[in-house]
Formats: C-alpha cells, sequence, structure tokens
C-alpha cells in the first residue's frame, strides 16, 4: 500500500482525564508516528500535540478519528498529495 505524509495536530482540554486514552490511541499507531511533540500551555489550560505521520490513508484516518472522538480533545489533520 502506498503511504502518505501527514501532521496531525491535537488539543488536550483536560488532560487528567484524557491523556491515558490519548497515549494508548498513540502508542497503537506508533509505527506509524514519525514525529511527536508536546507543549504543555498553562495559560490556557491546554496542552498540545503535534504528529507527523507517515501511513495510509485509511490508518490516517483511524488515527485522527479515534483522537477526536475523545472527549475534551480536537484534532485538525492535513494529508500530502
Amino acid at each position: 500500500m502506498t503511504t502518505r505524509l501527514g501532521f496531525i495536530g491535537v488539543v488536550v482540554k483536560d488532560r487528567k482525564n484524557s491523556a491515558e486514552a490519548v497515549n494508548k490511541i498513540l502508542a497503537e499507531f506508533g509505527e506509524t508516528i514519525i514525529a511527536r511533540m508536546g507543549v504543555p500551555y498553562p495559560t490556557r489550560k491546554l496542552n498540545i500535540i503535534t504528529l507527523v505521520v507517515d501511513t495510509t490513508t485509511d490508518r490516517f484516518g483511524a488515527l485522527s478519528g479515534q483522537l477526536g472522538s475523545l472527549p475534551g480533545v480536537t484534532v485538525k489533520s492535513a494529508l500530502t498529495q
């Protein structure tokens, strides 16, 4: 299968209740994640995670969809051509 490069931005509003689920999903998709950067933003009481992935469109959709379905988590993503 052909893979594509993509970017996923994750904003976690409720770290105490969401962190375990977010990390579990990221571990499940670990083989597709090229880079991961997490930045706490205490002023707004948020945590931001940026992911760079190299994966199929199906796996990309599954990863971003599972993350985005978590309460208190917002996801924006883009996939290259």
